[in-house]
């Protein structure tokens, strides 16, 4: 895995309610990334069975989180595979500045620069607005907008006729609480990124329409790599 290969990756995070979900699907599909999203790839490794899908699986099934000493070398996996000669995209990690140096170290092993930090910076009032309204359907899944996406019927889901829901975690007062623990949690990595000169602050107020094809120009036009 030498440098000359060039492989890039960039970082992608924002706060409950700015879109990163659909921003970071359209950059996989339309940039061909390799998708590093922490969910995803410690399911994978303990579906393998690999050492340290077991190590992770221990943490997981007392509900604790990973440490950082299994979850970067699971990264680290990851990173070093051959497919990912367009770049990676790395979905809402790091989330702390350990875990954003541990990564430096883990992509340098091999052979990829961290290019961009992309933060969608969205503001609370649209964030309430967003998730507030978020309706789904506990029986098939389907996710709709009171305002955005509102199911055919209001209060009933396309699909399958049931009535839609309001999630818990999607009330104002537990969205607001989310939001702080958020920025406690980020503020340090958005300043590291930025003292490395690779952070991109993205207005994620606004629609993903617009706000897409600006992170697209940040990484160069058509292509990251």
């Amino acid at each position: 895995m030498g440098e000359s290969r060039g492989k890039k990756a960039i970082i992608i995070f924002g706060p409950p309610g700015a879109g990163k979900g659909t921003q970071a699907s359209r950059l996989i599909e339309e940039l061909k990334l390799v998708a590093i999203a922490t969910g995803d790839i410690l399911r994978e490794a303990v579906a393998k069975g690999s050492p340290l899908g077991v190590k992770a699986a221990e943490y997981m099934t007392r509900g604790e989180l990973v440490p950082d000493e299994v979850m970067i070398p699971i990264v680290e996996e990851k990173l070093s595979e051959d497919r990912g000669d367009n770049g990676f995209l790395l979905d809402g990690f790091p989330r702390t500045v350990r875990q954003a140096t541990m990564l430096d170290d883990a992509a340098r092993k091999n052979g990829v620069k961290i290019d961009k930090a992309i933060y969608l910076k969205t503001s609370k009032d649209v964030i309430i607005q967003r998730l507030s309204g978020r309706r789904v359907c506990p029986n098939c899944g389907a996710v709709y907008h009171v305002e955005n996406i509102p199911p055919k019927v209001e209060g009933v889901c396309d699909t399958c006729g049931t009535a839609l829901v309001q999630r818990e975690d999607d009330r104002e007062e537990a969205i607001v609480r989310r939001l702080v623990e958020y920025e406690k949690q980020t503020t340090d990595v958005i300043r590291y990124y930025r003292k490395k000169g690779i952070l991109v602050e993205v207005n994620g107020d606004l629609r993903i329409e617009v706000s897409y094809p600006m992170i697209v120009k940040t990484l160069g036009g058509e292509n990251c790599s």
